[in-house]
Order: C-alpha cells, then sequence, then structure tokens
C-alpha cells in the first residue's frame, strides 16, 4: 500500500541507492565548499556581532548597554526563527537549490546593511533581517547536504560542513585585532567595515552555488524522475568517469507515488503524530545546544570586559582560540558518529560538555579564573559542544521523510532556538549586567541542565541512522510499502 495519496503513476527509481554508493570525488568537495562558506561567513559576521559588543558601547560608536547588545543578538535569533519556518516550507515545496540562493540574498542583505547601523533600532532591523536569511539557509542547506552526500560518510560531513561556522569565527577573531585597533582605523569605522567585507566574500559563494544542482531526491519525490536521472548520471560522470566500478551490482529500487506537494497538516501530523519520540529527541538536542551557544557567544566579551576588565579591543584576541577550538572538535570527532553511532557519540558529548560547563562555572564563581584561562577553559568545552550542537542539526535533517526534510528542520530549528536561544543572550546580557558572578554561574548551570537532560534523551530514544540511506531512516510518504 501507499503512504499517500496517489496523483501519478509509480515509478521505480534507483537514484537514491546511486546517490548513497558513489565514491568521494569532487562533486562531494563542490558540495561542501559551496554550501559550507555560508556558515563560515555567517561565523565571521557573528563573531564580529560579538566582539564589537565592547565597542558598541562606546558613546563614539551607538552608546548601548549590556541589555541592549543582548538584545541585538536577541533580534538575530528572532529573524533566524521566522525565516527558518516560512523558508523552510517553501524549501520542500519549490526545492532546494532556489532556497539556498535566495536565503543567502537575503542574508548578505542583511549583513551589509547592518554597516550602515546608526542607532539601536537600525542595527536590531538590520540582524533580525540577517538573521532570517541565515534561519532559510539552516532548512535549505541541511537538507540539500544529507541528500547529496554517500550515506556511510553523511555524519562525519555534515558536522564538519555546519563545523566550519567557525573558521569564519576564527578570521573574524583574527580580523577584529585589525579592525578595532583605533590607532589604525577610526572607532566607528572600523566594526562597519567588518560588516561590509562579510557581505562582499558572501558574493563569491553565490556564485559556486550555481554549479550544485537540485537534490535528486526532492525531483523524483515531485514527478522529475528524468532530470532526476540526469543529474545523478551528471554526478556520476564526475566522479566515477564513464565506466562502471567493477564491485558495483544492481541498485536497489525504490518504487514512489510522485507528489507535487505536501500540506502543512499532512507535515505536522507526520511529525507529531507519526513521529512523537523523533519529535521530542529534535527538539530537546536543539533547544539545549541553542541555549548553552547563544548564552555564552553572544556575551563573550562582555564576560571578558566586566569581570577580566580585558580592552574591548583585545576581545578578538580571546575569541580565536575559543573558535579553533569550535571547529576542530567536529573535525576530530565527527568520524566517529559514523562508526560508533549516532546515540553513543552525541549522548557522550552532551553529557561531557554539560559537566565541563558546571566546573568550569564554579571557577568562574569563586574567582579563581583569569582571562587566559577562563578562555582555554571555554575553549576545551565547546571542542565538545560544538560536535554536540552540529550533531543536534544532523539528527533533525535525516530522521523525518523527505518531503518534510527542510520544514521539519526549519520547526525544531525555531521553536529550540526560541525556547533556549532568543531569550539567553538577553537574560545572560542582564546576568552580566548586574555584576554578580554567581547570578552568571546560575545561568551556565542552567545551560549545563539542559544538556544533561538532552544527553539522556538522546541514550533513550536516539535514532540509530549512521551508514544507513535516508529512504531507510525515515521512507519518504510517497514510497509505496511492499
Amino acid at each position: 500500500m501507499a503512504n499517500a495519496p496517489v496523483h501519478r503513476e509509480a515509478i521505480s527509481t534507483d537514484v537514491p541507492a546511486r546517490l548513497d554508493r558513489l565514491p568521494w570525488g569532487s562533486f562531494h568537495w563542490l558540495v561542501v565548499l559551496a554550501l559550507g562558506a555560508s556558515w563560515a561567513i555567517d561565523g565571521l559576521e557573528v563573531t564580529l556581532t560579538g566582539a564589537v559588543s565592547g565597542v558598541l558601547q562606546d558613546s563614539a560608536t551607538l552608546g548601548l548597554d549590556g541589555g541592549r547588545i543582548g538584545a541585538l543578538g536577541s533580534a538575530y535569533l528572532f529573524g533566524a526563527v521566522v525565516g527558518a519556518l516560512f523558508c523552510g516550507y517553501l524549501t520542500d515545496r519549490h526545492g532546494r537549490s532556489k532556497l539556498f540562493f535566495a536565503t543567502l540574498a537575503v542574508y548578505l542583505a542583511g549583513t551589509l546593511l547592518t554597516a550602515f547601523s546608526w542607532d539601536f533600532w537600525s542595527m536590531a532591523t538590520c540582524r533580525w533581517i540577517t538573521g532570517f536569511g541565515i534561519g532559510g539557509e539552516y532548512a535549505a542547506i541541511n537538507s540539500a547536504i544529507d541528500e547529496l552526500i554517500p550515506a556511510r560518510v553523511r555524519g562525519q560531513v555534515n558536522l564538519f560542513i555546519n563545523g566550519s561556522y567557525w573558521v569564519g569565527a576564527a578570521a573574524g577573531s583574527a580580523a577584529t585585532l585589525l579592525l578595532l585597533d583605533p590607532t589604525l582605523l577610526p572607532i566607528d569605522l572600523g566594526w562597519r567595515m567588518g560588516f561590509g567585507i562579510g557581505a562582499i566574500l558572501g558574493l563569491f559563494v553565490l556564485a559556486a552555488r550555481r554549479y550544485v544542482p537540485e537534490s535528486p531526491r526532492w525531483l523524483i519525490i515531485h514527478g522529475h524522475h528524468a532530470r532526476a536521472q540526469s543529474v545523478v548520471g551528471a554526478i556520476e560522470m564526475r566522479v566515477t568517469g564513464p565506466a562502471p566500478r567493477a564491485d558495483e551490482g544492481p541498485a536497489e529500487l525504490l518504487t514512489i507515488y510522485p507528489r507535487t506537494h505536501v500540506g502543512l497538516g499532512v507535515v505536522m501530523r507526520t511529525m507529531f503524530r507519526d513521529y512523537p519520540r523523533r519529535s521530542i529527541l529534535g527538539l530537546t538536542l536543539i533547544m539545549s545546544q541553542a541555549f548553552l551557544y547563544n548564552a555564552i557567544f553572544f556575551t563573550y566579551a562582555l564576560v571578558l570586559t566586566r569581570f577580566y576588565d580585558v580592552d574591548a579591543a583585545a576581545t578578538g584576541l580571546y575569541l580565536l582560540p575559543f573558535a579553533i577550538a569550535n571547529f576542530l572538535g567536529p573535525l576530530a570527532l565527527g568520524w566517529l558518529f559514523d562508526r560508533l553511532g549516532r546515540r553513543v557519540m552525541i549522548s557522550t558529548t552532551y553529557a561531557v560538555s554539560a559537566l565541563l560547563l558546571l566546573g568550569t562555572g564554579v571557577l568562574f564563581a569563586h574567582g579563581d579564573l583569569s582571562a587566559y584561562s577562563q578562555t582555554a577553559l571555554w575553549s576545551a568545552i565547546f571542542f565538545v559542544a560544538s560536535a554536540a550542537a552540529s550533531s543536534a542539526y544532523l539528527t533533525v535533517s535525516e530522521i523525518f521523510p523527505l518531503e518534510l526534510r527542510a520544514l521539519a528542520i526549519a520547526v525544531f530549528y525555531s521553536v529550540g532556538t526560541a525556547v533556549g536561544g532568543v531569550f539567553a543572550p538577553w537574560l545572560f546580557g542582564e546576568l552580566i549586567g548586574s555584576g554578580s558572578r554567581w547570578s552568571v554561574f546560575g545561568g551556565y548551570a542552567v545551560g549545563a541542565l539542559l544538556m544533561l537532560v538532552a544527553a539522556v534523551v538522546e541514550a533513550w530514544i536516539g535514532v540509530d541512522a549512521e551508514r544507513t540511506s535516508l529512504e531507510r531512516v525515515a521512507p519518504p510518504l510517497s514510497v509505496v510499502i511492499p
């Protein structure tokens, strides 16, 4: 019987199996670079926002207080929530490639406009637009990554691409040492140049995306089987050449009834009635890591300037090792998610990062740390936490049927970010503004508790999706079950 209403004749296709058995090649590197580069640019731009928070308090710039600086982070995240939901639905309806062009364009426009902000409200509006674009990127890009990358390496590639955010963060941290140096640039010019440079770099990424095709999996579900076959054939030619590999046997066939679109009601019923345990899992993983990251990262510079008397222009120096550790974590640990498995690695990374955060929080509250040791411990925490956070996006992008993959990513990113992220930067801005170390520790303790809860939930109901085709992890709604 079929899981979905019949709209056209059934199609038997080997497209998913052919994509999964491809050896790694130049095409896959193109996907990594063209789609992952936007995370790097986002990392550069968001790091600039965090690093310039001290400068933005200066009366020569925008003269913002700690609460309003935290609110800028919340505005960015609120825009991301709206953008993810809106663009996630459109991504499932109109395709991955159309949306990852449009969302990047919106994101770059918001980044460029940020450079021309003149007060809190203008900058908050620009941050909202930027967030809208990046929220849409999450849905479109993570869908495309999972559907184009072979199953045997899907986990580590997904973690690497999401972790590439921190390559940009490291570059942004280093750049602030020049851009925020008042001896080199006027205090109200350097931070604006940083946002403008980020937007210009994004234009090159936009050009590179022309060479990333539409997801063949999306094409077959929507009745474009001939085009899907053509796309896969071109990828095979690029990766393996005209001759088939000697060890290749017949590819596994999948029989589906194509459909032009899936209604929002069907999407919600599928997520919350047919897959309630997976919905709880996705929400818990996303919400906990969102609170942890957004609480600490958006107020990183505030902690350094308020409690350690670090000069605002020098905060980038402390952000640099933090960013490097965040990138190295998924790079070093990512392959284990495909070898030891999702359940073991996700629960372990969540639990370890939570325990490290609690220990560091106690030392911070007692005043036993310096700016250097605080940075070293934060770097150690997020070496592990970065892999955990990336695995949350990997999880929600592979455990639901193809027809609603992008919207599922959007829903869990949006709900998790709204609950765990939008409130966190403002809250921590207020806690830091109070000047009480123990108040700040209370916030850290909440973040650690959420991560521990997520570790338990993953160990309990996690999905063993490693080295398994997406169609086996979650059969498409249009599939014909023998």
